[in-house]
């Protein structure tokens, strides 16, 4: 690796990998949806298109250096500690699912929340639960790993649409995940512009919540025209136990994986206790959870070798050169830091990497255009989070698709937050809404400069 110390600059060139993975997955995706295939996103398959752009990126790039050495460089970005944690993450996700399956858990809490729930409020109850775990905890993925089963029971125990309880999850898991102030997102975003975070978190708080109120009553509108009505069976509440103590847990702040394995531990004492299980079926189904989930973690791994490579070779820097010249002021300034923030997070699936690269950049233009950090930090962090809600190859899509059997598209139509959210920042961007009168310090600086 010490020869791969220097990179030739290829500027936007260096995009081409990103744009032959878009192309091939979701361009196709989208034609095959118009052309009326059914699974539009499995005739290209996603790992096939994201092989695709490895090569490309290991081929196209510095003729002069051996493959070898490329590899070396893809390997080393693939392998982070971020990236493995997320494959282990997820794998215990599917075990912990499978897990609760066996013993009687998943019947049990669909057949507890539809005798509890009207079925029209059970997709702006799994919003609501989501964005109050994910702000507890700080972690969208947390909440992904947790939720995503249990909404995929209920889609399938009550009716429900299972590409709108998805959206449901994934948006409220990544609403916590803006919001939070133990969010690694709001606390790279806040202390990379200099913002208080109470600050910031008032100001982001008050962005959210109009988007917040209309997603709650819209989907509460959509689930009592799609869902239909079902008759509770019987449920045991001591099968449910793993999943209560997931999320309780979860909110005492412990590590994902330790809450996952507790979730697993308990599900096989319950199991081997009540009869419904013994220890190798127990065993069996951990291990066919995690087989589910195999394909997200290489996924994961191939997508950070990559878009290390894309960022080695100057893409990344090309594009926030590029993105920055477009401002003419201040209403253009922070529209193209939340943009900004946006693109990068869309382009290397990464929320907290990309305000972690736009923040200073963010924070040199608002000294420039007299912007308080607390709007910088929250058009930052709005920005980052928005992308991977929404984008096909973000986590928590992927999982979606995988465990409910939604397209892509089935579940961007029901992402309501993210588009509505994006509505209140443009709101707030062009009106000016809640913007602190501008600071006197640049203008005694000149004068004190000219003196």
């Amino acid at each position: 690796m010490e020869k791969l110390t220097k990179a030739k600059n290829y500027g936007g060139k260096a995009l081409l990998p990103i744009v032959v993975f878009l192309v091939l997955y979701v361009g196709c995706g989208i034609v095959f949806t118009a052309l009326g295939y059914d699974k539009p996103f499995w005739i290209m398959p996603r790992y096939s298109s994201i092989l695709f752009a490895v090569l490309v990126a290991l081929i196209c790039f510095e003729p002069k250096r051996s493959v070898t050495e490329k590899v070396d460089l893809w390997s080393k970005n693939a392998g982070k500690p971020g990236v493995m944690q997320l494959g282990l993450m997820v794998l215990m996700a599917g075990g912990f699912a499978k897990a609760c399956a066996v013993i009687g858990g998943q019947a049990s809490i669909v057949n507890l929340g539809v005798s509890l729930i009207p079925s029209y409020l059970l997709v702006p109850g799994l919003f609501a639960i989501c964005a109050i775990i994910s702000t507890c905890i700080g972690t969208s993925m947390g909440t992904l790993a947790t939720m995503i089963p249990v909404a995929a029971a209920l889609s399938q125990g009550a009716g429900i649409n299972p590409a709108m309880a998805g959206a449901a999850v994934i948006t409220g898991s990544y609403f916590g995940d803006n919001l939070s102030m133990i969010a690694a997102t709001t606390i790279c975003a806040a202390r990379g512009v200099g913002a208080d975070m109470k600050e910031k978190f008032k100001f982001n708080f008050y962005v959210a919540l109009p988007a917040t109120i209309l997603t709650l009553v819209l989907y509460a509108f959509l689930g009592s025209s799609s869902s239909t009505t079902v008759a509770a069976g019987e449920y045991n509440l001591i099968t449910i136990l793993p999943y209560i103590s997931t999320l309780v847990f979860a909110l005492m702040g412990l590590d994902v994986i330790l809450v996952l394995a507790i979730g697993i531990g308990l599900a096989g004492v319950i199991g081997i206790c009540m009869g419904t299980a013994d220890f190798f079926t127990w065993a069996q189904a951990v291990s066919a959870g995690m087989e589910s989930m195999f394909w997200l973690a290489v996924f994961a791994l191939m997508i950070a070798g990559l878009v290390g490579m894309v960022s080695y070779y100057g893409g990344v820097q090309w594009l926030v050169d590029n993105v920055t010249k477009k401002i003419k002021g201040r209403k253009s300034c922070e529209f193209i830091v939340g943009g900004l923030s946006l693109l990068l997070s869309a382009t290397i699936v990464n929320n907290v990497m990309a305000i972690m690269i736009t923040a200073p950049i963010a924070k040199e233009l608002g000294e420039k255009y007299t912007i308080d950090s607390r709007r910088l930090a929250t058009w930052l962090d709005i920005g980052a989070c928005t992308a991977v809600m929404i984008v096909p190859h973000g986590t928590g899509a992927l999982m979606v698709q995988e465990v409910m059997g939604a397209t892509y598209l089935e579940i961007l139509s029901y992402q309501l937050y993210p588009l509505f959210l994006i509505i209140s920042c443009a709101a707030f961007m062009q009106f000016g809404l809640l913007r602190l009168q501008k600071k006197k310090e640049p203008q005694v600086k000149t004068i004190l400069a000219k003196n």
